[in-house]
């Protein structure tokens, strides 16, 4: 079984943490912008349209006030006889000032109406972006943290040595140097007849001696 990585490419672990620096980034902005474009929002209905219709709201109900003492000064001040004054001019501009009044108290009411709701979505969704929120300062960091680690640890085995395995060879030779040399014997060693007649000849000198 082999004990050696099967690395691909470390440039791949390099790539996808400046692409998780590069999302941890855009993502906080974005959503940075998000939160005070809502929050604009919830200010904007709850308070703001708030404000100003109710300011409406009043400038109408004054509005209605005159028109109606205009009109009652028209039907007192130009009567001639028993003749009645058309006063025209002045029921168009209370039939105005109420329809600005009804106009105004609808959008009283629905000011009121959606002010809880907004505000109820937007806790909710503050709670949602809190939770993307921890992804982006705490997941992303360590996230990059690891991939960090891998190249590091990648990087220290790429300049570690593979250990060398002269010693199997040497081993092997070891034992095959008795077998071989069992089986030849020496290169100088005299055969087994040979050394038999060697043993049993006497010396040259000894032969010398007996003839003299």
């Amino acid at each position: 079984m082999s004990t050696q990585a099967d690395i691909k490419s470390i440039d791949t672990l390099a790539f996808a943490k400046a692409a998780l620096a590069s999302f941890r980034h855009e993502a906080g902005q974005s959503l940075a912008e998000v939160e005070m474009q809502a929050q604009r929002t919830v200010d904007w209905i709850c308070l703001e349209q708030a404000a100003y219709w109710k300011m409406e709201l009043r400038r109408a109900a004054d509005l209605v006030n005159q028109a109606m003492k205009d009109l009652e000064h028209c039907r007192t001040f130009k009567k001639v006889g028993n003749n009645q004054p058309s006063c025209i001019e002045e029921k168009k501009a209370l039939e105005k000032a109420r329809k600005k009044l009804e106009r105004a108290e609808q959008k009283m009411e629905a000011v009121k109406k959606w002010t809880p709701v907004v505000r109820q979505q937007f806790q909710e969704t503050g709670v949602r972006l809190s939770r993307f929120r921890e992804v982006i300062d705490i997941d992303c960091p360590k996230a990059m943290a690891r991939l960090e680690q891998m190249l590091r640890s990648l990087d220290h085995y790429m300049h570690t040595s593979a250990p060398r395995s002269d010693g199997g060879a040497d081993a092997a030779a070891s034992v095959a140097r008795p077998v071989d040399e069992a089986a030849t014997g020496p290169a100088d060693a005299p055969s087994g007849a040979a050394a038999q007649a060697a043993a049993s000849s006497p010396p040259a000198a000894q032969h010398g001696g007996s003839e003299s």
